[in-house]
């Protein structure tokens, strides 16, 4: 197969299939909380009981932000070359682009989905700006630190937790408080702004401290690959592929089943499921990676159908927000806690697959998506 590299100036294919890939992961894992929001309350997994939910947790859940984070950095470093060819700023074009960023993402948390990460993101690309010029061995030695630290932090409550089994244990979920939710999330349009008022602080707070120490990390291990240009050179990394996919689903996979198996769990095993799974996630989301890159090489009509979503990202990422909530919330149909697991994850694969259609249908005819487009004319100052 000839090898083709990536002209300057262009979009990277591969950047656009793999974050049109993991668009479906980031679907599966949210759409539990529209399914029954009662589970935001306790800040639990979704859909946390039976075989739906231990798939969910062992092959979908931390994976897939993993990827997309991955990608934001090595996004940043072509974004920065952006700014260059064009004799722009690189600072004052990210600070834009964060904010705008920030701001989508606050509208999007209030309006239509609590667990937004477009904030965090925002601000941790702020950091990553501060820290554009380390070399690429020092961007992935700071993330690997932060993974470090991160990891034996979990282990230590983890052991901590054996010698007061009650200390830290997450409060019991209260029915009543979660029937309220229900009733909020299928009442009026004014009833389910009220519940996403009440939910939203809290839990973006949750995801800031909890995600985003793992985010920045992603970030810098992308900020690498790209100042490597791993992506668009792929001679460079295509005979690493069966290795990798060998070492992630060796370890991944175990780390993904104990992840499902102790999650909870009253005891440590729990932290001890999360300590493992901190850093088997990694492993395993690289490995989902090569093997798609293998398969659209392969067959690159699945690259063809994947890559659209991609280039507009975010607005498939909001996207996906609109349509759960006309299915699931007073929005629309209201059927929060009316379906089973099983249907839940049907209509998230007939949401994913709408959105696939309207990408390649939209960019038909436009350049950027809806929000894309916002996000570039911010960035560029007008």
């Amino acid at each position: 197969m000839t090898e083709l590299r990536t002209p300057a100036g262009s979009r990277v294919h591969e950047i656009d299939v793999v974050r049109g890939f993991a668009l479906a992961g980031i679907l599966v894992a949210n759409i539990g909380f529209y399914a029954d929001p009662g589970y935001a309350l306790a800040g639990s997994m979704t859909i946390p009981e039976g075989p739906v939910a231990s798939a969910i947790t062992a092959f979908v859940l931390t994976k897939f932000y993993i990827i997309f984070s991955f990608l934001f950095g090595y996004s940043f470093t072509l974004q920065m070359r952006s700014a260059e060819r064009a004799g722009a700023s690189v600072t004052a074009r990210t600070v834009r682009r964060c904010l705008g960023l920030f701001m989508i993402g606050v509208v999007h948390g209030i309006l239509l989905w609590i667990g937004d990460i477009l904030t965090l993101y925002a601000v941790l690309g702020l950091i990553l700006l501060t820290l554009r010029k380390v070399s690429p061995k020092r961007a992935v030695a700071i993330g690997s630190v932060i993974i470090g630290v991160l990891t034996l932090l979990m282990a230590a409550l983890a052991w901590l937790s054996t010698l007061d089994p009650t200390a830290g244990q997450a409060p019991a979920a209260d029915p009543v408080a979660a029937a309220r939710a229900l009733a909020l999330a299928t009442g009026g349009p004014l009833d389910v702004l009220t519940l996403q008022l009440e939910l939203y602080p809290p839990l973006v707070a949750m995801i800031w401290l909890f995600q985003g120490p793992t985010a920045l990390a992603m970030f810098l291990f992308g900020l690498a690959a790209g100042k490597s240009r791993l992506l668009e050179e792929p001679e460079r990394w295509s005979r690493l592929l069966p290795r990798i996919q060998w070492i992630g689903f060796g370890f991944g996979v175990p780390g993904g089943i104990l992840l499902a198996v102790t999650a909870g769990d009253t005891g440590p095993g729990e932290l001890v499921g999360l300590a493992v799974n901190n850093v088997t996630s990694i492993l395993l989301a690289a490995a989902y990676v090569a093997t798609l890159l293998r398969v659209i090489r392969r067959h690159p009509a699945v690259g063809r159908a994947l890559a659209p979503a991609g280039r507009v990202a975010a607005s498939n990422y909001v996207g996906q927000s609109v349509l759960a909530c006309l299915v699931f919330t007073g929005y629309g149909l209201a059927l929060a806690g009316e379906l089973p697991p099983i249907a839940v994850m049907g209509v998230a694969l007939v949401i994913y697959t709408v959105l696939l259609w309207l990408s390649a249908r939209w960019l038909r005819t436009h350049r950027h998506g809806p929000i894309e487009a916002v996000l570039r004319r911010v960035t560029n100052g007008g």
